[in-house]
């Protein structure tokens, strides 16, 4: 869209390098080519702006194989407009004067040409073709006759239309179509995929085998060598028990050479020691001997003597007793009496004796 300014009942335009501009005033071109800059009147200028960049056009239709399967047809066309003068002579290219904006849709009856010379000849090559070749070999077949035709078309030079390239982005049939189409080629995917999966296994399993015979050898191995290390085991032990035995006989040889002398050294001691303590009993019979006739002796003398000490003090207490008054000896006796007699604690006299002792004393009776 051109740039269009306003100044005092006069317009500027200044295009853009991609955009041809062609300027009439009263039939007359004053201006022709691109990126144009220059100032007209409203009411008397007649503009046109025709693109001279590359266009893509993309499209979609659909079409019918020979075996009647509906098919999907994605491409682009790339044009561009090489003759801008025969193209604003056979479209509308022409712009408002106070907005730069086209009056018509030159590129869409552009792209409406393009679409319908495109698919008219798709249609041709894909009525000629079966589902499965178009699927296989259907691009590059669309392409190459799209692009004859569009080249071939008289009536893209007659509009000043140059088709830069043609491509064929996709051809798909219906989603069941494709769906059945795709079923054959998963399954062979999926056998492929099951049969690597046995073979897998099957090598899986075969190294499996070939651990498990090893780790079946090496069980072998290890009894055998175990079998072999018991075996020494018992040599080891044997031997060990013979070299024991043999040591103990020498030992017990030598602890019974040991035992006798032992046995006979301990007689010897004994024998001295009976000697020895029969000379101290008979030495210590003889001392008691004389110790008990000397105890004899002393305690004869010492009774003796005892003996005549209390006839001597029986004497002088006869003696003494003989030359005492008869009240005094009473006194005595009264006196041994109370010391032989027991402790009295309390005395109770009754009413009847206490009268007869009064009774005495009244009298002056002593008793």
């Amino acid at each position: 869209m051109a740039d269009i300014t306003r100044r005092l009942g006069w317009r500027h335009l200044r295009g853009a390098p991609t955009a041809h501009i062609r300027h009439h005033r009263g039939g007359k071109l004053l201006h022709d080519g691109p990126g144009l800059s220059f100032w007209f009147r409203a009411l008397t200028a007649a503009l046109s702006e025709v693109p001279v960049d590359d266009r893509e056009l993309a499209m979609t239709f659909h079409a019918r194989t020979s075996d009647f399967q509906d098919v999907a047809v994605q491409a682009t066309v790339t044009y561009r407009i090489s003759d801008p003068a025969l193209a604003a002579a056979r479209l509308d290219f022409s712009v408002d004067p106070d907005t730069g904006v086209w009056r018509g849709a030159p590129l869409e009856q552009l792209g409406t040409l393009l679409t319908e010379t495109a698919q008219q000849h798709a249609l041709d090559v894909l009525a000629r073709t079966s589902l499965s070749s178009a699927l296989v070999d259907g691009v590059t077949a669309v392409r190459e006759r799209v692009a004859a035709g569009l080249t071939a078309e008289p009536r893209l030079p007659a509009t000043g239309v140059e088709v830069v390239a043609v491509r064929v982005v996709a051809l798909r049939p219906e989603p069941e179509v494709e769906r059945a189409l795709r079923t054959p080629a998963r399954e062979q995917i999926q056998q492929e995929a099951d049969r690597a999966t046995y073979e897998r296994r099957a090598v899986a399993v075969e190294r499996e085998r070939a651990i498990a015979e090893n780790e079946l050898a090496s069980q072998i191995e290890l009894a055998r060598r175990e079998e072999q290390l018991v075996e020494q085991r018992g040599t080891n032990t044997r031997r060990e028990a013979e070299e024991h035995a043999a040591a103990d006989s020498v030992r017990a040889q030598a602890e019974a050479v040991r035992t006798v002398k032992l046995a006979e050294a301990e007689a010897e001691r004994s024998v001295r020691l009976a000697d020895a303590e029969a000379r101290r009993t008979e030495r210590l019979a003889e001392a008691e001997a004389v110790r008990s006739l000397r105890l004899a002796r002393a305690e004869a003398e010492g009774a003796r003597e005892v003996g005549e000490a209390r006839a001597q003090a029986q004497a002088a207490w006869l003696r003494v007793h003989g030359e005492a008054d008869l009240a005094t000896l009473h006194a005595l006796t009264g006196t041994r009496l109370a010391e032989n007699l027991p402790n009295i604690d309390s005395v109770t006299i009754s009413p009847d004796v206490l009268t007869g002792l009064l009774a005495r004393l009244a009298n002056g009776d002593p008793a």
